[in-house]
């Protein structure tokens, strides 16, 4: 019997269908894309049913007379980037740091000047919610043309119930009028604001008490995340953090560990998170705990080239030991302005030891998993969501290494074109 379709792509010359089940791959399975060529995806209202050769196109799918198919010319057809980190709403940029920092001034110094997150809070909480989301808006758009088809965002630039509130309320927005899937993230452990300088545990406080509540009883958020690093929060204070926003219902998810060694891996493993995040000082125990506890990490390869660092996380030592590793932009005003998979991907190879194969993988059913969405996204798979891209290339490989070519021609959402030729098409 026939699979009914009432969308295809066909004559993809690779198609990365990262097939291998609903959770992520780790170790050597990172480099199993389960490569088909010369083959076609079909899809029925949205969801994908039937995946295989050209020549059984015609054999195995019935087109609906309405039906939109896509010619990928022979292109590579993959699915579309999971994006499992970023800041995606806030106000104004941070220019000025950057000269700052290539000058020598560390990070932490600059936020304690009241640079850093802190220029940000206060910009973000003087925006209006609808200023807010015509940026957030414009963000995705880009993203989008890139071949980012879900995207994880945080709050954490307003440090106070209500702002926390609103940011969220601006991604729940955003992710009903945008075809790429927010997936929101509860993150008022970003930073101490000054009306708690000096009181740190005060304001925990006030997270622990107030704002995890408010959060979880609008329901605005699926996980939270909390900043647990020297100078910010200590391990202690993000596992109590984080085990009241599981008490009431949101996952957890930990900054931790890149700019000194925070116990924060450790913490995530112990607590349940489903991911980890940053991981450049993360201790070898910290990551077997990670392993064991099934928690994905989540590498950012543009910050630590945006601050002109040396050291990344040590990719290599993480899925040679069997760790499930994902990719993300970590997008935000002060320390990644990248918007686009391909770079990260890039830099993950050059950087920090990466194949090719691994990067696809990390940026597609891994970063699925590290966002709690592995059932649905992240392969071309029957049955999930028929989100993927057409590049206008010939081996999967160029996509990395013609860094700075968007070769992005074709952007797919649940079965509508969303972007094409680089623009975005989510209106109308």
């Amino acid at each position: 019997m026939r699979a009914r379709a009432d969308f295809a792509v066909v004559n993809g010359g690779q198609v990365l269908t990262v097939a291998g089940g609903r959770r992520p791959k780790a170790g050597p399975a990172m480099r199993d894309l389960e490569i088909l060529t010369n083959a076609y995806v079909a899809a029925f209202r949205g969801v994908i049913v039937d995946v295989g050769p050209q020549a059984d196109f015609r054999s195995r799918v019935d087109m609906e007379s309405e039906a939109a198919l896509i010619d990928a010319a022979g292109g590579v057809v993959a699915p579309g980037f999971v994006d499992p980190h970023t800041h995606l709403v806030f106000a104004g940029w941070r220019e000025m740091e950057f000269g700052q920092r290539l000058s020598g001034a560390p990070y932490m110094d600059i936020l304690k000047a009241g640079g850093g997150i802190i220029s940000t809070v206060a910009k973000t909480r003087a925006a209006s919610e609808r200023d807010l989301l015509q940026a957030v808006l414009g963000r995705l758009d880009t993203a989008m043309s890139w071949g980012t088809t879900t995207m994880e965002a945080k709050s954490g630039y307003g440090l106070t119930t209500q702002s926390e509130l609103k940011l969220l309320r601006v991604l729940a927005d955003a992710g009903s009028a945008h075809p790429v899937e927010v997936v929101p993230t509860f993150m008022g452990a970003h930073a101490v604001p000054p009306e708690f300088k000096g009181d740190p545990d005060g304001y925990v406080d006030l997270v622990v008490e107030e704002m995890i509540p408010a959060v979880a009883g609008a329901g605005l958020a699926r996980f939270t995340d909390v900043f647990c690093e020297e100078g910010v929060f200590t391990a202690e204070q993000s596992r109590r953090m984080l085990l009241e926003a599981k008490r009431y219902g949101m996952g957890a998810k930990a900054h931790c560990d890149e700019l000194a060694p925070s116990g924060g891996a450790e913490i995530a493993a112990e607590v349940g998170a489903v991911s980890a995040e940053h991981l450049l000082m993360a201790s070898d125990d910290g990551l077997e705990m990670m392993k064991g506890a099934g928690c994905v990490a989540v590498l950012l390869p543009v910050a630590p080239f945006f601050l002109g660092k040396d050291r990344y996380a040590p990719a290599r030592k993480m899925i040679d030991m069997g760790l499930a590793v994902a990719l993300a932009t970590d997008f935000n005003p002060g320390t990644s302005t990248a918007q686009g998979l391909p770079l990260v991907m890039t830099l993950a190879m050059a950087r920090m030891g990466m194949t090719a194969e691994e990067c696809f993988s990390a940026a597609t059913i891994n970063a699925a998993c590290a966002v709690g969405l592995g059932d649905t996204v992240g392969s071309l798979e029957t049955g999930k969501w028929a989100d993927l891209a057409v590049f206008g290339a010939e081996d999967y490989r160029e996509i990395p290494y013609r860094f700075g070519a968007n070769l992005a021609k074709w952007v797919i959402k649940k079965g509508r074109v969303v972007a094409g030729e680089g623009a975005a098409v989510r209106r109308g």
